[in-house]
């Protein structure tokens, strides 16, 4: 199983478990997040790229995984990605330098 297969069933897994418990809310929240980086007037590749930017401001290496991941799936390419991680830089500041170690990891073991 490689980095991908294993981030999403693990991924997949957990969300089970909260889902089961949650109350309408939270799977109300969960049902807007999947329908809004749907494809749409902005195509869903872009929609990725955006949640990268966001996810790497925010600091949240679990949500950088998850983007990248998508994106790939939607059709970015490295150079797409790496472009979108400099803006998420610029955005965030030197704060996001150690989330972008983390992207970087990513990428290069998605590479090989």
């Amino acid at each position: 199983m490689n980095k991908a297969e294993e981030f999403f069933a693990k991924h997949a897994q957990q969300n089970d478990i909260l889902l089961d418990r949650a109350d309408l809310s939270v799977k109300r929240f969960f049902a807007l997040d999947n329908a809004v980086y749907k494809e749409g007037e902005i195509p869903a590749k872009y929609k990725e790229l955006l949640g990268l930017v966001a996810s790497t401001v925010l600091r949240c290496d679990d949500c950088i995984t998850y983007h990248i991941l998508q994106a790939k799936k939607e059709g970015a390419s490295y150079a797409e990605i790496e472009e979108t991680l400099a803006i998420a830089l610029l955005v965030g500041g030197s704060i996001t330098i150690p989330h972008l170690r983390t992207a970087f990891d990513l990428l290069e073991t998605l590479r090989n």
